[in-house]
């Protein structure tokens, strides 16, 4: 597993919220999750030491922990 930055994969992404220390993307492009290889839906990024989540509906989802942020990927 290499690292990842929404940077590099801006074209890819639409970013749909931004509070400063997270942000929420959709994956326009079926992109694969760099933890499973999986296509993801959303991407939520935390420069945070802690956040909540509301409750889900089951769906799974992968962390990526990548320098100074966690990556989570929702599938």
């Amino acid at each position: 597993m290499t690292g990842f930055d929404v940077h590099d994969h801006r074209h890819e992404l639409k970013q749909l919220r931004d509070s400063g220390a997270t942000s929420l993307w959709a994956n326009r492009e079926e992109m694969a999750c760099p933890v499973c290889d999986d296509a993801f839906s959303r991407l939520f990024v935390t420069r945070q030491s802690g956040t909540t989540f509301p409750e889900n509906d089951g769906a799974r989802f992968c962390l990526l922990c990548d320098g100074d942020a966690v990556y989570l990927f929702r599938h």
